[in-house]
């Protein structure tokens, strides 16, 4: 929640500063932040029904609620994106002064505090691995580029003097293109996990490690790992010697499954499967 207070803030003063200093682009940034609230927001609810255990519906747990979360953050990045390109065409169509000089300091400061969130929420996401978090980064990393691009525009209106009152409009239209290519990568990335894309190669080294320590394991066939929220789901095949009892067998398959969730491979569940060796 102190997050939606930062970007609520962040609002106020922007929007403020667009009215009072005649420039679009930071009302444009403003409606940009009430638009982080809102994805903050979906963030947060995406994190509290991923972190539900299973259920008779659900039994392998509710983890796709945290990428979906993500998508629907980059769906209104592509929104916002399209608004703030409609209106930055609008407003170069349509003749107004120039910005009032004291707007470049409001936007050093969103840009600093912008970088700021996204290098925070970047580390938190990589710490978890999470992808919503890793969204919502790129998010932020995505405001202090718009207002970055403001900033530029508002100083080549100021410097460049009368005729250039639409620079930072121009500006504002530039950032929207890059707010879209953000949005996109936003988009790929939650859709990779909604779509049980496989986990890295290092991570599958790791499991196959794990659960070949275990006493009695022969060798590993097949081993799957796909996310699912902030946790791990595999399928493993594990190869054990063929005289081995169907007990023993069994005794085997759980000893790798007890191994796996006890790693700090965040694995939330594990399905076994014993092959007689050949």
């Amino acid at each position: 929640m102190r997050g939606v207070a930062i970007n609520a803030g962040l609002a106020a003063v922007k929007f403020a500063g667009g009215v009072f200093g005649n420039t679009y682009a930071l009302i444009a940034d403003a409606a940009e932040s009430m638009l982080d609230i809102l994805s903050s927001l979906l963030v947060w609810a995406g994190f509290q029904v991923a972190s539900r255990p299973p259920d008779a519906n659900h039994p392998y747990g509710h983890g796709k609620a945290e990428p979906l979360a993500g998508l629907a953050v980059a769906v209104f990045v592509f929104a916002m994106a399209g608004w703030i390109g409609r209106e930055a065409i609008h407003e170069i169509m349509t003749p107004h002064k120039s910005p009032a000089w004291w707007t470049l300091l409001v936007l050093a400061g969103v840009i600093g505090l912008k970088l700021w969130i996204s290098r925070r929420m970047e580390a938190a996401g990589d710490r978890v691995g999470s992808t919503a978090l890793g969204v919502e980064a790129a998010h932020h990393w995505s405001d202090a580029v718009t207002s970055a691009a403001a900033f530029v525009g508002i100083s080549i209106a100021l410097l460049a003097g009368k005729g250039w009152e639409t620079a930072d409009d121009w500006a504002a239209l530039f950032a929207c293109v890059l707010i879209a290519a953000n949005g996109v990568a936003m988009a790929g990335k939650a859709l990779r996990d909604v779509m049980d894309t496989a986990a890295p190669e290092s991570l599958e080294h790791e499991v196959r490690t794990v659960a070949l320590g275990v006493p009695g394991v022969r060798g590993l066939d097949k081993c799957r790992v796909r996310r699912s929220g902030l946790s791990h789901l595999i399928d493993i095949h594990v190869v054990v010697d063929e005289t081995l009892t169907v007990r023993q067998g069994h005794e085997i398959a759980h000893a790798v499954k007890d191994a796996l969730l006890a790693s700090p491979l965040q694995v939330s569940d594990v399905s076994v499967h014993i092959e007689p060796m050949r």
